[in-house]
């Protein structure tokens, strides 16, 4: 057993298994808990000993038990190939592996990751709460296949009052709060944010555009003319006015919208008293907006002022877990989830995992309400005011406002769940069909479609779309940018070659087990949660050329006996309807106009034709601006632009004598000769 202090600094994702050395650092993310870093004990055992002693997951894990201290911790349960299978945190290191140990009173679940297990490591914490708070980050980072795992960990877009100018912005944020300012949400969606700043600017007049457009403007530009903005780029507003502003603002999104409101009213009838019509119908214009962003806000509590809502449903081997957003005393929005979990768990315990991920790299409200009591209610309220630095409520409410909210979410909840089992059975039954026209032995679980877009052979793209038994993966697109310089322009079969020797290549780098068998016990997944690496077919757009130049990088690559390739070449005059299909070992063939397959194989072509031309655009425009300096190796974005500043544009500074060069303000004769020569290489 060896200790080991973590440094500042260090990360939780620098460590993974199956790593050689001897002694291993395992550290936690300063993050996780405030103040002295704690200490961990990295615990390691010999998973090759433990296989040539011909011992199976109860023998080596009862071996393990015998050198674990009884002290809360966190373990990691991996394979003989050194995929983690599961992360768990215990009370007792000691006590919880024992359990494992027995072999007794398991699940299928729990017995199938048991007998997986070729070794096991640990980090031993101070407290419990620290375990918890790092199960989740290892969770989150790792994606162990035995525990449940979140599948949409996107961030949540916020409103940014900016404080860093003299007139500040209202706009929409997502990612790192770098940007000083004041920060109002989460939303639910960017749909929602957008709704209510278009609100919000018709209330409070408040400028959206960027700060170099505010500093350039001469005039005010169409927002002041139809009453969306106050106009202080041109001073219609003094910097005095636009301030109160700002400030009711934010007071309104602070949760005094009441305060807000009265004192607009008050204005508009002291307008209206002194005769002032025009100024009233402003402040009545302005009170109908804030109006109108409440009235979208959905269900708006009187007592709830700033919570979290969670309810769980489980239906049909899945689950749907709906949070709603309560700020200010006003609903933000709600959004659903749909964690992949084992069917067997208990809803209590899903939810449980599902919030101590939630909250992993989210701000915490001061109150979370829940639908169902979860495991570890009062640890899970400590380990999330730890983090916040505030107390934190964890509860089930049983009666009263609290109570209508979680029945309300766990209405959306059950209703989110019942579409998604619908458009999942649909789904199911267009795969069925597809693998029964094109004569494969079952239903894909992957498919790729592979497209390609340039304009004359320039910015040429290939795109790669994924879809499986839960429609399209969007998280598995890939785009590759032609490289070649032997592609003549506008040789679709050469592009071709190219996009498929570079996907496979690294599939087999990466990948080199090859397709993995088909999931056949209930809530069995791919390893590490994920999806299938490997396609069972792949759709090209094209005709019997196409398919031809893919086969024989597929037999060169020799995996052509793992990979279905089918050809989708366009029909008579390119009419959608008309497509023909090129399968390996049959004559090419049309389906009915009419058939639910051919619709799903329209959508499926149309989907990487949108993705292959959106990534094309985006590579040309990008093409379109970029200036000459970008290609001088060694000179960076602060000298180029004061070179730009000095000269005024690239032209003129490809046109400058050296001696012109060094008269710039920051570059040194040695950047002003690395930059001379680069346009006069004679």
């Amino acid at each position: 057993m060896t200790a080991k202090h973590p440094r500042a600094g260090d990360d939780i994702a620098g460590f993974m298994p199956g790593d050689e050395s001897d002694d291993e650092d395992i550290v936690v993310e300063e993050s996780l808990a405030p103040g002295p870093a704690p200490s961990f004990t990295a615990i390691e055992w010999d998973a090759g000993t433990a296989a040539s002693e011909g011992g199976s997951g109860p023998e080596v894990i009862q071996a393990l038990v015998r050198r674990l201290p009884n002290a809360p911790g966190v373990y990691r349960m991996m394979n003989a190939a050194g995929d983690v299978l599961y992360v768990g945190k215990a009370r007792s290191l000691k006590k919880r592996v024992t359990q494992y140990a027995q072999g007794r009173f398991h699940t299928n679940r729990i017995g199938r990751m048991v007998r997986e297990t070729a070794t096991m490591e640990f980090v031993v914490t101070r407290t419990e709460t620290e375990a918890l708070l790092l199960e989740a980050n290892l969770i989150k980072r790792l994606r162990p296949r035995f525990n449940v795992l979140m599948r949409d960990d996107k961030s949540f877009p916020y409103i940014l009052l900016t404080g860093d100018h003299p007139s500040p912005g209202i706009f929409k944020h997502r990612g790192a709060r770098s940007r000083k300012g004041d920060y109002f949400g989460p939303f639910a969606s960017a749909q929602a944010v957008g709704r209510t700043i278009n609100s919000l600017q018709r209330a409070f007049l408040l400028r959206t555009c960027q700060d170099s457009v505010f500093e350039s403007r001469t005039r005010p530009c169409l927002l002041f003319q139809i009453k969306r903005c106050s106009g202080p780029c041109t001073g219609e507003i003094d910097a005095a006015g636009y301030g109160e502003l700002v400030q009711e603002a934010r007071d309104f999104l602070s949760g005094r919208s009441q305060n807000v409101k009265a004192e607009i009213s008050a204005a508009m009838q002291d307008a209206s008293a002194d005769l002032d019509f025009e100024r009233a119908a402003i402040y009545r214009d302005r009170l109908a907006a804030l109006s109108h962003v409440q009235s979208h806000q959905g269900i708006n509590p009187q007592g709830v002022d700033e919570a979290d809502v969670f309810a769980i449903h489980q239906e049909g081997g899945q689950c749907c877990i709906q949070v709603f957003f309560f700020r200010t005393g006003q609903n933000w929005g709600n959004r659903a989830y749909f964690p992949k979990a084992d069917p067997a768990m208990e809803a209590s315990e899903v939810l449980g995992s599902f919030l101590a991920q939630f909250y992993d790299d989210k701000p915490t409200p001061r109150a979370i309400l829940l639908s169902h009591p979860v495991d570890d209610q009062e640890l899970l309220a400590e380990a999330l005011s730890t983090r916040a630095g505030r107390r934190i409520s964890v509860s089930v409410p049983q009666r009263g406002e609290k109570k209508d909210l979680t029945d309300h979410a766990l209405q959306n909840a059950r209703e989110a769940l019942g579409r998604r089992l619908a458009e999942t059975s649909t789904q199911a039954r267009l795969l069925a069909g597809f693998a029964e026209t094109f004569g494969l032995p079952g239903p894909p679980r992957r498919v790729e479609v592979y497209d390609n877009s340039h304009i004359m052979g320039t910015n040429a793209v290939g795109a790669m779309v994924v879809a499986g038994p839960e429609g399209f993966v969007k998280n598995q697109y890939r785009k590759f940018n032609i490289r070649s310089t032997e592609i003549s322009p506008g040789d679709d079969f050469g592009m071709m070659r190219e996009v498929m020797e570079r996907r496979f290549s690294r599939l087999m780098r990466e990948h080199a087990e090859g397709p993995s068998p088909v999931v056949g016990e209930p809530g069995d997944v791919e390893p590490n949660g994920g999806f299938p690496a490997w396609p069972d077919v792949i759709l090209i757009d094209g005709g019997q050329g196409q398919v031809s130049a893919v086969r024989s990088i597929l037999d060169g690559l020799g995996i052509a006996d793992k990979v279905t390739a089918i050809g989708v070449a366009k029909g008579v005059d390119r009419d959608a309807g008309r497509e023909r299909f090129i399968v390996p070992g049959r004559e090419s063939f049309m389906l009915p106009v009419r058939d639910p397959v051919l619709y799903f194989v329209q959508r499926l072509r149309d989907e990487a034709h949108r993705f292959a031309i959106g990534s094309h655009r985006a590579r040309r425009k990008k093409e379109m601006v970029r200036s000459p300096l970008d290609e001088i190796a060694g000179v960076g974005p602060t000298r180029k632009r004061a070179l730009l500043h000095h000269f005024g544009t690239a032209k003129a500074v490809s046109r400058a004598a050296f001696e012109d060069l060094l008269a710039v303000e920051g570059i040194s004769e040695s950047t002003a000769r690395l930059v001379y020569d680069h346009f006069h290489e004679k």
